[in-house]
Parts: C-alpha cells; sequence; structure tokens
C-alpha cells in the first residue's frame, strides 16, 4: 500500500474522491462496489447463474458473483449479485430540474397566505385511475399527515378534500368545478406497463377540453415521478420521493401568489 493507491484483483484505483468520475462505494472509495437483483425467465439452475454473471460482465460490471437465488415460479428465478462497477459519471454536469419555491413549515405558509393572498386555498387530491394506493395522497393531505409533517387538512389557510383512491379522472374534474378548486394533486403509485403516464396524460387532456388547465395549479407525486417528468406530461410541478406537505403546500402557496400578482 503506498500512494494512497490499493491494490484490488491485480488492479490499483484512486482512492480520491474524484466529482469528475464518480462510480459506486462500497468499502473504499472508488471500488465500484454494487449490489444488483433481478429476474430471469429461466429455469434455476447452474445455466441461469452463469446467465447472470454473463449479463453483469455486459452491464459494465467485475468480479461478478451471485450470491443468493431462488427460483420464483417454474421458469423464473431471482438473483442477488454482486460486482464491480467499472462505469463512472461525471457529477460536475448533472442539473436536475426541481420545483422552485422556498419550503416552510405548516405555520410559515398560513401567514404567507394571510398575509400575500388573504383568503384559503382551496386543493382537490386524489389517487386517480385504477390506482387504489392512498399512503402517497395520505400523507400530503390527511390531517395528521406523515413523519411528523402536518398534512394541508390540518392548515388553518387551506380547505382541502382528499377523494381517497381509484377516482376516474371525470369525477375528479367534476369535484374540482363543483368547489371552485385553486390546485389539484394526483398521487400515482401503480406504475405498470406505463399506465400512470397514460392517466396523467389524459387527465391533462380533459382539462384542456374543458378550458380549465390555465385556471388551476397542476401537480402530481409518486416514487416513479419526477419534476421534469411532470413538466413534460403538462404539469404544474412534481413531486417524488420524499416529499412531504410542507413541500407541496409551500409550492402551491407561492404559486398561487406569484399567479395573482400579474
Amino acid at each position: 500500500m503506498s500512494g494512497g493507491l490499493y491494490s484490488m484483483d491485480k488492479k490499483e484505483f484512486s482512492t480520491e474522491l474524484n466529482l469528475k468520475e464518480v462510480k459506486p462505494y462500497g468499502d473504499t472509495m472508488n471500488d465500484g462496489k454494487t449490489q444488483i437483483s433481478f429476474t430471469l425467465p429461466v429455469p434455476c439452475n447452474d445455466e441461469s447463474i452463469e446467465a447472470a454473471k454473463l449479463l453483469l460482465k455486459k452491464m459494465g460490471f467485475e468480479n461478478t458473483q451471485v450470491v443468493f437465488y431462488k427460483e420464483l415460479t417454474e421458469g423464473f428465478t431471482f438473483f442477488n449479485c454482486y460486482g464491480n462497477c467499472t462505469h463512472t459519471v461525471d457529477y460536475t454536469t448533472i442539473h436536475v430540474p426541481k420545483v422552485e419555491s422556498n419550503k416552510m413549515d405548516m405555520h410559515e405558509t398560513d401567514d404567507y397566505i394571510k398575509q400575500n393572498l388573504g383568503r384559503k386555498i382551496v386543493v382537490v387530491g386524489a389517487s386517480t385511475g385504477t390506482d387504489a394506493h392512498t399512503v402517497g395522497i395520505d400523507a400530503i393531505m390527511n390531517m395528521k399527515g406523515y413523519a411528523g409533517h402536518y398534512g394541508i387538512e390540518r392548515y388553518e389557510m387551506f380547505e382541502a378534500l382528499n377523494m381517497g383512491s381509484q377516482v376516474p379522472n371525470e369525477e375528479f374534474i367534476a369535484k374540482a368545478i363543483e368547489m371552485k378548486a385553486d390546485a389539484l394533486l394526483v398521487s400515482q403509485t401503480v406504475t405498470q406497463k406505463d399506465v400512470h403516464i397514460k392517466n396523467l396524460v389524459e387527465l391533462v387532456e380533459m382539462l384542456e377540453a374543458e378550458g380549465l388547465r390555465d385556471k388551476v395549479i397542476l401537480c402530481c407525486g409518486g416514487p416513479r415521478l419526477s419534476h421534469e417528468l411532470a413538466k413534460e406530461l403538462g404539469y404544474d410541478a412534481g413531486f417524488s420521493m420524499n416529499s412531504y406537505a410542507d413541500d407541496v403546500a409551500s409550492y402551491i402557496a407561492q404559486e398561487m401568489v406569484k399567479r395573482n400578482s400579474k
């Protein structure tokens, strides 16, 4: 061992952080240690193990190991594997579009709305389409909130309605019209075969057909969504993992004030 270099499988690599060449970290900086899991549609046997290793090598992994494998059902095998990633990314060139707002807590948001808007903001939310999962929309809207972050129902300056799950887009829009909603929140958890994309696009198209799209703040959220994707689909903002009511309420309040000042 010398000069900050370690020998690993007859190769030497620098242990110093270089943001222009970032790779996975396991035990030592730049060792590339990675855990990866996948399922192959093949029988559970020695040939399938070798197939998994060959795929890992094609993905750019060295020193590949299958540490666990199990037949899921006849003709399908699950693998848990390790390997050293050989690829790197230039972290310094990465730019990710983000929701542009200053995050405030519940009391700060209420005060901000009182001072700058002077009325309650009406918000309608739901898990639309066939999505039966409410964990996301409940975390944002329900009074108790999630992880110590109170939901929008608890805010003094919001009038909030959580319609729950499996709400057809037609019913969602009808309720928004009835309540004269300022903002619509859509949660999407089920993403098999991109069903969330189809549902989200359908909602935008229906709002446009009703002449309502520009009259509401339209937000979506879910574990497979990002702000960038949301914008591409025609939404004003997208909230992904680790987003709370604070993030959503702050954005809606500030966007409302911005629009009213125009």
